[in-house]
């Protein structure tokens, strides 16, 4: 054993010398690290692009989604990524003419269904908004071949107020049904309402909008994801009085019907006049824990990215954590992924007045620990986004400056250590 160790010590840490990531002590102290795959370039073209939404199927395979303007349309491109496929194919257009992406703030949301079904909802502009701003529908369309072709989209929304839907989140639960969060100014109060609404057994109809909380933040994102026992939870940033904003998560146990009352998340008490237009997001293990990571400035008016977990459905959340280091940038939109094991991976943005990079941070205990950021990118870089499965692979996708003026996607896939079995010194490469 002592042998065994200390060969996973030695190759654990040439890896390290050569690879840009730390690794961290694992199990009896084997250092346990993260492969990195090459950096592959999604090239736009010259395209003013949004950042991307990706997913990872259990097979490898990567979907993306990312809204872009051409000729100028707005549209919603979807590429579907083989496992070893050396070349990109070009992407799909997911839209008609008929309902363009409203805007090019946040990019499109993306689901993916347990026979690769594909999922991809959209704000597209109100057809009476008669030059009103903010005003949009909420759209879902769907994919039955695996992304090779999209049907028509359907409205989300059930109102018919020329307002905003939008800032909007989709998820599959175990059971195939298919959850949707945004948005909602449809009351015409200062600041939205978070609203949801389901799709039901793969039919073209979804379910009556239920409200759960009218005191939302104007353009904080939503965010949603399930438990393999079915709790669908609900993240959003809740308005409470002398402009107090907080992050917080409702649960459901009955399949959407209803939600609990939102629980705050970290107990920021950050006071901030406007809207920070920085979303949370969620995944949950195998054991149910439930993990969200978030921005915030509160209490001390310092920007940091944070995580949290529950192990009681969100009904409690432990002491915050923070994620981010460095002293002298400022953290920006985190986003999170989890896979059944626990193995948790962070990215988010780092600025500083000339430069913007995009980081990572890693978590192999369910959370107790997490590596330092390492950075990923080479030029100037923005809108992080991860995905993960329970085989072992994750992948994280970014905008970078390759070409300026232009922005490319850069993909790169990494290799999680295998948990389920002990880790031996072969398996170290």
């Amino acid at each position: 054993m002592k042998r065994i160790i200390f060969y996973t010590f030695v190759c654990g840490l040439t890896f390290w010398l050569v690879n840009p990531i730390r690794p961290v002590l694992g199990i009896e102290g084997e250092i346990l690290p993260l492969r990195l795959g090459p950096k592959r370039v999604i090239d736009h073209k010259g395209m003013q692009t949004t950042g991307p939404s990706a997913q990872l199927g259990p097979d490898r395979t990567l979907h993306l989604a990312w809204g872009g303007e051409q000729k100028e349309e707005q549209g919603v491109y979807y590429l579907k990524i083989d496992p070893n496929q050396e070349t990109f194919s070009s992407p799909i257009k997911v839209n008609s003419p008929t309902y363009p992406v409203a805007s090019l703030h946040e990019p499109p949301a993306l689901a993916i269904g347990q026979q690769e079904e594909v999922y991809i909802t959209w704000p597209t502009p109100h057809p009476n908004a008669n030059g009103k701003p903010f005003t949009n529908l909420l759209l879902l369309s769907r994919s039955t071949d695996g992304g090779q072709t999209f049907l028509p989209p359907i409205r989300v929304n059930d109102d018919d107020a020329v307002t905003g839907h939008s800032f909007d989140h989709i998820t599959v639960g175990p059971q195939g049904t298919v959850h949707v969060t945004w948005l909602d100014a449809r009351e015409g109060k200062k600041d939205p309402s978070t609203y949801t609404a389901r799709l039901l057994d793969q039919k073209q109809d979804v379910t009556s909008n239920l409200k759960l909380d009218d005191q939302s933040c104007v353009c904080c994102r939503t965010h949603v994801t399930t438990a393999n026992d079915g709790t669908i939870y609900i993240a959003w940033r809740k308005v409470l009085p002398e402009n107090i904003k907080e992050t917080v998560v409702a649960r459901s146990k009955n399949h959407g019907q209803t939600f609990s009352s939102p629980v705050i998340v970290g107990n920021d008490r950050w006071v901030f006049e406007g809207c920070p237009h920085r979303p949370a997001t969620m995944g949950v293990d195998q054991e149910g824990r439930l993990y969200i990571t978030w921005y915030t400035e509160g209490p001390d008016n310092t920007p940091g990215v944070y995580l949290a977990y529950s192990d009681d459905q969100g009904q409690t959340f432990s002491p915050r954590h923070r994620l981010n280091m460095s002293k002298s940038t400022f953290p920006d939109h985190p986003q999170l992924a989890v896979n059944q094991e626990g193995q948790i991976l962070v990215t988010w943005e780092e600025q500083s007045p000339v430069r913007r990079e995009v980081v990572m941070s890693f978590s192999l205990d369910r959370g107790l620990s997490f590596s330092t950021p390492q950075k990923l990118n080479e030029k100037k870089a923005k809108n992080p986004a991860v995905a993960i499965n329970s085989q072992g692979q994750a992948v994280l996708v970014w905008q970078e400056e390759i070409k300026f003026p232009g922005w490319s996607t850069i993909v790169q896939e990494i290799s999680m250590p295998n948990l389920r079995t002990p880790l031996l010194s072969s398996q170290i490469q």
